[in-house]
């Protein structure tokens, strides 16, 4: 007898009546009524979320922002909150709220404080708050909703958030705006300031040069001073000296004055005394004049008498020698007679110009005597004059001190200028290297300015919302899914097609027998056995897998990538559940039924098909690389959702060795079940 016909034999059985037939046809669906129902009840509960009753409170009282605008954030929430339609939202006051979440009217409450707004505005005035948002929940009305309402709490935090720092955001932005002009203008100003230090740099610079000037000036003056000052104390000598000689010539002009007071009568007497003399000199001149006269006839008659004398001799007939010792006696005796002559002559020339004399002294003494008079007048007013300048004198010589003195205040003075002049000129100095400086910062401060203007935004109104908008909600996520569920019952879906296949597979030993009786009385290989015992469940739990596709993807419309890849792994799986119950059963009867139960547990919990597996307890984590459900589910998902299909070999790799593993542990139990013992005569306990 062969493996088929024992199988064949086995499915006789199960056929050969109406309630075995019926079922049979039962077990068929096992696995699509859990799976299909549960998938079905599950497809997109989110979608059913409108009709879950929630209640909103809106407490706020508003404020008032500091531009004047009145805030009300309370009722915006509210309304957008009615209006989405996420929820079967009710506004109610708090306590209807709080007895609706207590009596089960609401799944849960949301409560809008009355400070929320002003909460929410704290950030203008510098006093941050956080605002509130109270929920009011009741896990004994359902616990998911519980985690759904702080869902909706957080996105309606978000979204408050998003419009609080958009609003805040485009103050922000046009703050920078104002900045920016601000900032604009300084850039001007320091321009203006730059030119405005470069100008000034330009004075400075001519200041130091002028008071360089000025300090020579200066130099040049106090030399000046000095030198006036040496002359004043001169002059004041010399008019000290000069008011004493006007004194000493006021008194002797005084004197002169009064010794000239009888000057003009002394003067008219001198003048005919020499008029007597004049006419006195002019009688003795005309005496003088005859006797010179006489004397002169005398002596051209004695040399004409010495001449006849001489012819008179030679006629007498004297020698020459005699002639000549004659006339030298002759001579000798006329010699007195010609120098008195001469001395006449000579007189009466001196008497003629003593008479001349007399006569110019005459008139001489005349015009005295005239002008003596006038002299006398004039010494007088000389004296008076010579009085007035003597006063003048002192007067002189009292400003010629008072001049030194102040020539030596001036030279004081003048040093004192000097030195402000040299300090003027160190000031100026260190003005102008100040002013350099000042040129250096301004233009690094215009530089400064002008690079941090273009470091300030200054976006239009347009912009100013758009970066608002973009601040408020900074993150924008795109989603780029390598493989999509598409629906949340078709993220379970893996799952409980895996799940409902182990039940299918363990219901179907509720009525099916592990090993035949008859091929094992007839002496049958136990292989034989054990393959013709897994034969018709296997065949069972093939029609289960199709049935289960067929209502889930086709009933369902859940999408499949690789339909009929998915549907043959769900036969490899089904098969090796299949041949694991078919091992537990055949070898511990009764027992291996309730471990297959257990087994079915531990992997509803370690397969990983609804939280990652990573999120598992450690003894549970390493269980899911043991137990063969995770590996169905992980198989099922990437086939179903698409993406990578390289793991799915390894699932199916190990699948088909729980098969084989599975069809060995039951032909081991074939061959002790060969061996007939009391307990499997009448066992203890039967399921």
């Amino acid at each position: 007898m062969t493996a088929l016909r024992l199988a064949l034999t086995e499915l006789r059985r199960l056929t050969s009546g109406r309630l075995p037939r019926l079922a049979l046809v039962a077990m068929m669906f096992v696995p699509t009524l859990y799976g299909g129902l549960y998938l079905y009840a599950n497809k997109d509960p989110y979608a059913g979320l409108s009709r879950v009753p929630a209640a909103i409170v809106v407490e706020d009282a508003g404020t008032t922002l500091a531009n004047g605008e009145r805030l009300r954030a309370g009722p915006a929430v509210a309304h957008d909150l009615v209006a989405s339609r996420s929820f079967d939202w009710h506004e109610v006051g708090r306590a209807a709220a709080t007895s609706g979440v207590a009596d089960g009217r609401y799944d849960f409450a949301l409560i809008v404080p009355s400070d929320f707004s002003g909460d929410l505005a704290s950030s203008t005035d510098l006093t941050p708050r956080q605002a509130h948002l109270q929920v009011a929940t009741n896990d004994s009305n359902n616990y998911i909703a519980h985690t759904i309402a702080n869902q909706v709490v957080a996105q309606v935090t978000r979204s408050v958030a998003g419009q609080v720092s958009s609003t805040a955001a485009n103050q922000m932005l046009l703050g920078f705006s104002t900045i920016h002009s601000k900032v604009s203008r300084g850039v001007d100003g320091a321009a203006t300031l730059q030119a405005g230090i470069v100008t000034t740099g330009g004075g400075a610079g001519d200041l130091v040069s002028g008071v360089g000037k000025i300090a020579a000036g200066e130099k040049t003056l106090v030399a000046g001073a000095t030198t006036l000052r040496a002359g004043a104390q001169r002059s004041a000598t010399g008019a000290a000296k000069l008011a004493g000689g006007n004194a000493s010539m006021a008194a002797g002009l005084q004197s002169l004055d009064t010794g000239t007071v009888g000057l003009p009568a002394q003067t008219q007497a001198l003048a005919a005394g020499a008029r007597q003399v004049s006419d006195g000199s002019a009688a003795v001149v005309s005496a003088a004049a005859g006797v010179a006269a006489a004397s002169g006839q005398y002596v051209a008659s004695t040399t004409t008498a010495q001449g006849g004398l001489a012819t008179a001799l030679g006629r007498q007939g004297f020698t020459p020698g005699q002639i000549a010792t004659v006339l030298g006696e002759a001579l000798r005796l006329s010699g007195p007679a010609t120098a008195a002559s001469s001395r006449v002559q000579e007189s009466a020339g001196q008497a003629a110009a003593l008479t001349a004399g007399a006569t110019r002294v005459a008139d001489g003494a005349h015009q005295l005597s005239l002008s003596a008079g006038a002299l006398h007048d004039g010494i007088h007013r000389g004296a008076l004059g010579a009085s007035r300048l003597r006063d003048g004198a002192d007067s002189l010589s009292s400003g010629a001190q008072r001049l030194s003195a102040g020539a030596a205040s001036l030279v004081t003075g003048q040093q004192s200028a000097l030195d402000g002049a040299t300090k003027l000129g160190a000031g100026a100095d260190r003005l102008k290297a100040g002013l350099e400086r000042l040129s250096t910062g301004a233009t690094t401060l215009h530089t400064g300015l002008a690079s941090g203007l273009k470091s300030i935004p200054n976006p239009s109104e347009a912009g100013r919302r758009a970066v608002a908008q973009t601040i408020g909600n900074p993150v924008g996520v795109t989603s780029t899914s390598q493989a999509t569920a598409g629906s949340y019952g078709a993220g379970l879906a893996p799952f409980f097609l895996s799940l409902a296949l182990w039940i299918g597979a363990y219901v179907l030993f509720l009525l099916v027998k592990p090993l035949s009786s008859r091929a094992l009385a007839a002496g049958q290989p136990a292989w034989r056995i054990s393959l013709g015992g897994w034969i018709p469940p296997a065949l069972f739990g093939l029609v289960q897998g199709a049935v289960a596709f067929a209502v889930v993807f086709f009933g369902l419309g859940i999408r499949v990538q690789h339909p009929v890849a998915v549907l043959a792994l769900m036969f490899c799986t089904s098969i090796a559940f299949v041949a694991i119950l078919h091992a537990l059963v055949a070898r511990l009867g009764a027992v291996g039924k309730f471990l297959g139960l257990v087994l079915m547990v531990v992997q509803l919990v370690s397969a990983g098909g609804t939280f990652p597996w990573q999120t598992l307890p450690a003894p549970l984590s390493a269980l899911h690389h043991v137990l063969p459900m995770g590996y169905a589910v992980d198989g099922i998902r990437r086939l179903m959702y698409g993406g990578s299909l390289a793991p799915v070999g390894g699932d199916l790799a190990v699948l088909m060795a729980y098969l084989l593993l599975a069809l060995v542990v039951s032909t081991f139990a074939a061959r002790r079940a060969r061996v007939w013992t009391p307990a499997r005569i009448k066992p203890e306990l039967v399921l």
